[in-house]
C-alpha cells in the first residue's frame, strides 16, 4: 500500500532563488525558472497543487540569444483596436524590456491557467545586477 504525504500548503514558507542570466541562453534559463516556480525538483509535485519557490533574476539584460535570433525573433502585442498590432525584435525588446525578454519566455513553458498566473508573480526580473529582495536570502543557483 502507497503511503499518501501531506501536500505543500500555500501558507508554508516557500524557498528564494536567485539566478544570474548573464551569458545564460533564453530558452534554458526559462526551463530552470519555469521548473522551480512548478517546483517540479521536488518529491511532492503535484500539478494541481502551487508549491513553487520565489526566483529572483538579475542581469536581464545580458542574457544571450543564439543565431540570429537578436535580429529575426518577433515579440508581437495586440492592443484590441483595429491595426493596433505591435511587432519588437529582440534587439528592441531588450533594449526597452529586458524583463520581459524572460517573463514572455517563462510564461510560454508554463500551463496556461489560474495556477500558472499566481506563479507568474513570484518572478521577480531584474535588468542589472543589484535586486531588491536581499532580505530574503535568496539561495544562488549556478547555471
Amino acid at each position: 500500500m502507497q503511503k499518501s504525504y501531506r501536500a505543500p500548503n500555500p501558507g508554508d514558507n516557500r524557498q528564494w532563488f536567485l539566478i544570474d542570466a548573464k551569458d545564460q541562453p533564453l530558452g534554458r534559463l526559462a526551463v530552470v525558472i519555469a521548473n522551480k516556480l512548478r517546483a517540479k525538483d521536488l518529491p511532492t509535485f503535484d500539478p494541481s497543487v502551487d508549491a513553487g519557490a520565489f526566483v529572483v533574476v538579475t542581469n536581464a539584460s545580458l542574457v544571450k540569444l543564439t543565431g540570429g535570433k537578436e535580429e529575426q525573433k518577433e515579440y508581437q502585442r495586440y492592443s484590441g483596436w483595429r491595426n493596433g498590432l505591435k511587432r519588437f525584435s529582440a534587439a528592441e525588446m531588450r533594449a526597452k524590456h529586458p524583463d520581459r525578454m524572460i517573463m514572455e519566455a517563462v510564461w510560454g513553458m508554463l500551463p496556461k491557467n489560474n495556477i500558472a498566473r499566481k506563479m507568474m508573480t513570484r518572478v521577480k526580473v531584474f535588468a542589472g545586477a543589484e535586486h531588491t529582495h536581499a532580505a530574503q536570502k535568496p539561495v544562488e543557483i549556478k547555471l
